[in-house]
């Protein structure tokens, strides 16, 4: 999801497309170019041309014909490439042939599969819900099945994996999977003949109502469907009331230019500048603000954190530097840098930066970057450590590199976008026990079994809006908790932290039990209740 290919135009004509990479697969495979060898003699005298062109061609022939040991030539050329990329910057990168697919997927909108969010819990494929619409919810795929069997073969208990689970239920559409299911209330197991197809995949995760007059959009990533997404969810808001608008691109690794650039046109009045691409061989090139925004003047928040990169900044930085909305959260990312994608023959892609952007006062907000690429990427890391993340003092930002917005604002480049009202992390989760439930993954596999096991109970809520307003997590609930992490061998140490513990648990065993009865519809109204830089913008807005 890191990675962001180019895509044609649709409504700004444009090229470039701006990527994150918080976890890079790194290297390129250009043998088709370094593959000229000059070979004037054999054996132990022969000699080769020395000039920058055909260095690297003719020492890697040297080293297939003379090495102690045979090797895979094309690996070779892979992993020498792969360090002459890395020398240039964090984000130039290659896509192997056998990851492309998968690599570019998130941002195109689709895949074709069996159409299931899953889980594999104690070893067992679980399916969290059925895609709407897709080849699955329509024969019948429930919340809650269990895929024993895959095609005749077994798939549970077998130490399976995700990248397993892809690898079986997708596949070209019009192509048969059979699936055998085992299913909470069904004696017998179920078989499934499934017809894959194209799966949409979104990149708006939840829009609703905060209040009469607010609206909630959250956003998280720029793909081909972000803006067809970001309409229908905001007419539909529209419908309800919204006034005012809480924009929420928080995690969000960035993705297509053309989709920051149209997102951002929203709520930009006509000839304003969005953004500007520049490099050594892209001249200086403008992408302002066209007549069709529909949100130009009504009052506007952008959430933003350490997570948010490259195409949120763009959204980010156009709204800060026009004066158009408050931006309110953490410093972002920092990544300024643009690359362009070329597909070699073989099916892999190199990702080339070739340009840096720029906010529309001229600053680029790209981080500093050396050949320690473990270090730029850890660096969100630093800021933790260093403070940065609870205190805006401790912010280390390059002061001298100054800008001024039309109305007199002070921002800064070379590191990120800086809010204009700070809001500190969650430290909801400060003890270890919280620690280990959330990133062992407990809390989400309890509320699955729960919700499982509950599910008829449950669903007679009906909605998810009836669901939030009269589920409660109960004092049962949680001894049921302690006792499945008891089991997990999870222990709550210090009993005087239990009553703080029990607060902090309370909206996240209902949203993730939410989330497996109604999916994001009950997860993030629920989860956003406490959020801190939501009711900050709510505060705001509401001025």
């Amino acid at each position: 999801m890191d990675f962001e290919p180019s895509t044609p135009p649709k409504k700004h004509n444009v090229f470039l497309p701006i990527i994150v990479s918080l976890s890079v697969v790194f290297g390129v495979w250009l043998g088709y170019f370094l593959n000229q060898r000059i070979n004037n003699g054999s054996g132990n005298n022969q000699k080769y041309h020395s000039s920058a062109n055909d260095k690297i061609s003719s020492l890697l022939d040297y080293i297939e014909y003379q090495y102690v040991d045979t090797i895979n030539k094309k690996d070779l050329v892979e992993k020498t490439v792969t360090s002459m990329l890395q020398s240039l910057d964090p984000h130039s990168s290659y896509i192997p042939a056998s990851e492309f697919a998968s690599v570019n997927e998130p941002l195109e909108g689709n895949f074709d599969g069996i159409g299931v969010e899953f889980n594999i819990i104690k070893d067992t494929i679980r399916v969290i819900s059925p895609i709407a619409g897709g080849p699955s919810e329509k024969i019948g795929i429930r919340a809650g099945d269990r895929f024993v069997k895959v095609d005749g073969k077994n798939v549970a208990g077998v130490g399976i994996t995700n990248k397993e689970v892809f690898g079986k239920l997708r596949g070209k559409s019009e192509t048969i999977v059979l699936v055998t299911v085992l299913r909470t209330g069904v004696s017998k197991p179920l078989e499934f003949k499934i017809t894959r197809g194209a799966i949409p995949l979104y990149s708006v995760d939840a829009s609703y109502m905060l209040d009469a007059t607010i609206g909630y959009i959250k956003i998280s990533k720029f793909a081909a469907t972000t803006y067809e997404e970001y309409l229908k969810a905001f007419n539909t808001l529209s419908k309800q009331g919204m006034k005012k608008l809480v924009l929420d691109l928080r995690g969000n690794p960035g993705g297509y230019l053309n989709a920051a650039v149209d997102i951002s046109d929203e709520f930009l009045t006509s000839g304003l500048q969005i953004v500007y691409t520049q490099g050594k061989a892209n001249p200086k090139k403008i992408y302002k603000a066209t007549q069709h925004g529909s949100f130009e003047n009504n009052p506007l928040v952008v959430l933003i954190d350490e997570g948010s990169a490259s195409a949120s900044e763009i959204v980010a930085g156009a709204v800060q530097d026009n004066d158009r909305g408050t931006i309110i959260g953490r410093r972002s990312f920092g990544k300024g840098l643009v690359q362009d994608q070329m597909q070699l023959p073989d099916g892999s892609a190199i990702r080339l930066t070739i340009a840096r952007y720029y906010t529309p006062t001229g600053r680029c907000i790209q981080k500093p970057y050396s050949d320690d690429k473990d270090r730029y990427y850890n660096e969100e890391y630093d800021r933790y450590q260093n403070g940065e993340l609870v205190n805006e003092d401790s912010i280390k930002l390059d002061k001298t590199k100054q800008y001024k917005t039309p109305e007199g604002k002070t921002v800064y480049g070379g590191g990120g976008i800086m809010p204009d009202i700070f809001v500190p992390i969650d430290t909801t989760k400060t003890n270890s026990f919280l620690n280990k439930v959330f990133y062992t993954g407990a809390i989400n596999t309890f509320a699955f079994e729960y919700a499982d096991k509950n599910r008829g109970k449950l669903k007679t809520y009906g909605s998810a809006k009836k669901y939030i307003d009269e589920f409660d997590i109960n004092n049962n609930i949680l001894e049921e908790f302690y006792s499945y992490c008891a089991a997990q061998k999870l222990v709550l140490i210090d009993k005087s932290l239990k009553e703080k513990t029990n607060e902090a648990l309370k909206p996240y065993l209902k949203a993730f039990i939410g989330r497996d009865l109604y999916d994001k519809d009950a997860y993030y109204p629920i989860i956003n209740k406490k959020d801190k830089c939501i009711l900050k913008a709510t505060e705001v807005l509401s001025k």
